[in-house]
């Protein structure tokens, strides 16, 4: 995939996390309280500030915690539609770049990243 790093995918981003994708930006010196909200399902996501994404630098057009950002981003613009299954986030505007094989392999991980997020909301309840 050619991202290029547009924000649209940043903006009023509903972007689950993991434990492990907490812990991973709490160890670059982040708090919990600056990035994370737990809706009352119990699902982790991330936080907006002024309707992008809390790590999102709008004058840089980039991510400030790149190299640590979640695992949903890493696979993103492959989402998981509720009715047609693994597909490509529309509002993306470089999903064409992305090869059928990406598509394939990252859509394996979001099933997995998914179990795990479903799990780790239902032990927060």
């Amino acid at each position: 995939m050619n991202c290029s790093h547009c924000g649209v995918c940043c903006t009023e981003t509903e972007m689950l996390l993991t434990k492990e994708d907490i812990k991973r930006i709490e160890k670059k010196g982040f708090h919990k309280k600056y990035f994370l909200k737990i809706d009352k399902e119990g699902y982790a996501q991330l936080k907006n500030r002024n309707g992008y994404c809390v790590f999102y630098n709008l004058e840089k057009h980039q991510c400030n915690i790149y190299p640590d950002k979640p695992s949903g981003c890493n696979v993103y613009p492959v989402i998981l539609d509720e009715v047609i299954g693994i597909i490509l986030d529309d509002i993306c505007p470089q999903k064409a770049t992305i090869t059928f094989e990406e598509q394939e392999e990252k859509g394996k991980t979001v099933i997995d990243l998914l179990k795990i997020i479903d799990t780790e909301a239902a032990n927060r309840r």
